[in-house]
């Protein structure tokens, strides 16, 4: 659904031109949920790499799921999934939550620290998203690999981004159970 004209903030102006760190400090702080909050907005001492908010700290699945479950929208849609072959599921927050939290859980069960880099290679359904949330809810960083690579493509990437645990499933569809937490496949060596 598109905003109205009524629901887009005004941009603070500076002048003449609209001031657009400012805009983003205010949305920022407006929208989301700081553990620890940000002083400076943008660094931009060294293009063209630009650094967002360096020094706040926030925990991205806190802010996707928990802080909308604790508002009261728990049962609100959070996203719509059709499948390539028909399939349709409604995910509330309160569903990815609970499986967000599952998730993290067995992560942590398995060894995966903070900081360790989780492959995931998993089909285009929703427990992606459940994998990348449970991720960044533990603080592991993850990578995800399109799953039409070739087997020595897909080791590549894994061994580049150094993980140390490859989330998969047990085959084209997920039930849930389906789906294992196993260390990075052992695919062909050689040139991809």
């Amino acid at each position: 659904m598109m905003a109205t004209p009524a629901q887009v903030p005004r941009l603070p102006r500076r002048g003449s031109v609209p001031d657009v760190r400012q805009a983003w400090a205010t949305q920022a702080r407006e929208r989301l949920h700081w553990d620890t909050p940000f002083s400076a907005v943008l660094d931009d001492t060294n293009p063209p790499f630009y650094t967002w908010f360096a020094d706040g700290t926030m925990n991205v699945s806190y802010n996707c799921l928990d802080r909308h479950v604790l508002a009261g929208r728990g049962d609100r849609v959070a996203f719509y999934w059709r499948g390539e072959e028909g399939e349709e599921r409604e995910l509330t927050y309160a569903q990815l939550l609970d499986d967000v939290q599952r998730l993290a859980s067995a992560l942590k069960a398995r060894g995966v620290r903070k900081g360790d880099v989780v492959g995931i290679y998993l089909p285009m359904i929703p427990e992606v998203v459940v994998a990348m949330l449970a991720c960044a809810r533990i603080d592991a960083p993850h990578t995800v690999v399109f799953g039409g690579f070739a087997p020595t493509a897909v080791r590549e990437r894994l061994e580049v981004s150094r993980t140390t645990r490859t989330r998969t499933s047990g085959g084209r569809s997920w039930s849930g159970t389906a789906s294992r937490c196993s260390t990075p496949p052992r695919l062909p060596s050689g040139p991809a």
